[in-house]
């Protein structure tokens, strides 16, 4: 497992590629969050939920987390470069828990970044700003299992084009027709299913009995939809040829 995880984070750090979009996941929540807390007012009373507002910026950083992780594995089937892994590492399910964990330490850095900033920016964009830890423990995890869901589904799929695009899909389209559904119930259901409208949950620090799900059961929805997804990955890595 040590020379797996040696190999893996060896590819990581040598792609210039992976460091930008580490980068860029952790300067876009940044970036985005100071807009949204900008263009809060509170001089009349603050109403709205200032801790979910600090974070919005998580809702971009995860289309970046996304892209990355589904590059980690899919971009070797697209260069032929898994049939050099496999020979090197054959343990298939060794392989798949290397890169896992490898990509789960490279985004918490970038997940820990991106969410202090956004925070920091918060507190000084909105005096009313309360720091609360549950949002901000929350959108590192969520950060974190987005970039398990992607990896799972890039392991199934063996494209990072069609991972990434199946992500972004869940994470930004479930959304939109979970609104579009007539039928209250039928919409309340859809946010309590989807990963990315159950996993946000865990920002909310306001009116929580309003919610469709609770804020850790959001998280923990989000939790299964990437477990799912790696199993489905390891399935049939494991059981088709490179």
């Amino acid at each position: 497992m040590r020379t797996a995880l040696h190999a893996e984070w060896t590819k990581l750090r040598t792609s210039p590629g992976s460091w930008w979009l580490l980068v860029g996941a952790a300067a876009a929540t940044i970036a985005l969050s100071a807009l949204a807390a900008v263009a809060v007012s509170c001089r009349a009373g603050c109403t709205a939920d200032l801790p979910k507002v600090s974070l919005t910026g998580v809702q971009l950083g995860q289309a970046v987390v996304a892209i990355l992780a589904a590059m980690v594995i899919g971009n070797e089937y697209t260069t032929g470069m898994m049939r050099v892994s496999l020979a090197a590492v054959p343990g298939r399910t060794r392989l798949l828990a290397a890169k896992a964990l490898v990509l789960l330490v490279t985004t918490s850095v970038a997940a820990v970044a991106g969410v202090a900033g956004s925070v920091l920016a918060g507190r000084a964009l909105l005096p009313a700003h309360a720091f609360v830890w549950r949002p901000v423990i929350g959108s590192m995890v969520y950060l974190e299992l987005v970039a398990l869901l992607a990896l799972g589904l890039a392991a199934a799929v063996r494209s990072p084009a069609g991972a990434a695009g199946i992500v972004l899909a869940l994470l930004y389209a479930w959304p939109i027709v979970a609104r579009a559904v007539t039928d209250k119930a039928w919409s309340r259901r859809l946010d309590q299913v989807g990963p990315g409208t159950a996993g946000a949950a865990v920002q909310a620090t306001k009116d929580l009995s309003t919610l469709p799900i609770g804020p850790w059961a959001g998280l923990g929805v989000l939790g299964l939809w990437a477990l799912g997804s790696l199993l489905l990955g390891w399935l049939l890595l494991v059981r088709r040829d490179a």
